[in-house]
């Protein structure tokens, strides 16, 4: 992959995706969305990997986007926006679908589409000094990158107005107590802890860790008969695979699993 907005490499099952453009406040531009589509598709079709650590470089996680980049297309703007959202919520959604858990690394800023972003993944570690805000309105747009499917489910219909239409901004703990970020560490930790989150994501029943994760959203959006279906599918197959039956055997044995992902 030639990507220019972002570096990607695969260590141990652990996809590391991290932006460094902190002169730029990682904001995302044309060669952002382009270049997050490509990656999520090399994660989709790379069988070693397993699950995803994304951290990013400066103070801020990701600005939203690049305002600077958007005043210079004139009138030429809807355009040009058009084809950005097409590739970066086609990455969203793939990154949604795909059965392998995403870790956020937030240290610094996550606003509009950044905080979009962040709530696409499935669990997010923020730094003490970490702030959020959607931003959106302030700028006199409206929200994209699908915040207004994950915001909501997150922290609730309510709070999803509130900072949609008053642009306030959350404190890490704030955004801990509201159900937006899983955890909050020293800003130092960020990157090690999401990237540790991972690697034991990684090491551990990859396969079945996927197809929770896959449950859970389509779950959310199921009938109760629906989601009770397919968890008996889901959970009948994992029975059989090599996880599944060292998983039993070991709690049986009361001995630690040795998984292979499988």
């Amino acid at each position: 992959m030639n990507l220019t907005t972002m570096s990607y490499r695969v260590s141990d099952g652990v996809a590391h995706l991290r932006f460094p453009r902190p002169e730029g406040a990682n904001a995302m531009n044309l060669d952002f969305s382009k270049d997050i589509r490509e990656v999520m598709i090399a994660i989709e079709h790379d069988q070693a990997v397993k699950s995803v650590s994304v951290t990013a470089d400066g103070k801020v996680f990701c600005a939203g986007g690049d305002l600077k980049e958007f005043d210079s297309f004139g009138d030429g703007l809807p355009a040009a926006a058009s084809g950005l959202l097409v590739d970066y919520h086609a990455a969203t959604y793939r990154m949604n679908r795909v059965p392998k858990p995403f870790v956020a690394g937030v240290r610094g800023a996550a606003g509009g589409a950044g905080l979009s972003f962040m709530c696409a993944f499935d669990l997010v570690v923020a730094g003490e000094s970490a702030k959020f805000t959607m931003g959106y309105t302030k700028a006199a747009m409206t929200p994209d990158g699908t915040s207004t499917y994950f915001l909501a489910r997150h922290i609730g219909l309510r709070r999803a107005m509130e900072l949609t239409l008053t642009n306030r901004v959350l404190s890490a703990e704030e955004a801990l107590d509201w159900g937006l970020v899983n955890m909050v560490v020293p800003d130092d930790d960020v990157d090690a802890t999401a990237s540790s989150i991972a690697s034991g994501f990684a090491a551990g029943p990859a396969r079945s860790l996927g197809v929770a994760k896959r449950l859970i959203y389509e779950g959310y959006e199921s009938s109760l008969e629906e989601a009770g279906e397919r968890e008996a599918q889901e959970i009948v197959k994992t029975m059989g695979t090599v996880d599944g039956r060292e998983g039993i055997n070991a709690f049986a044995s009361r001995r630690e699993p040795q998984y292979r992902g499988e």
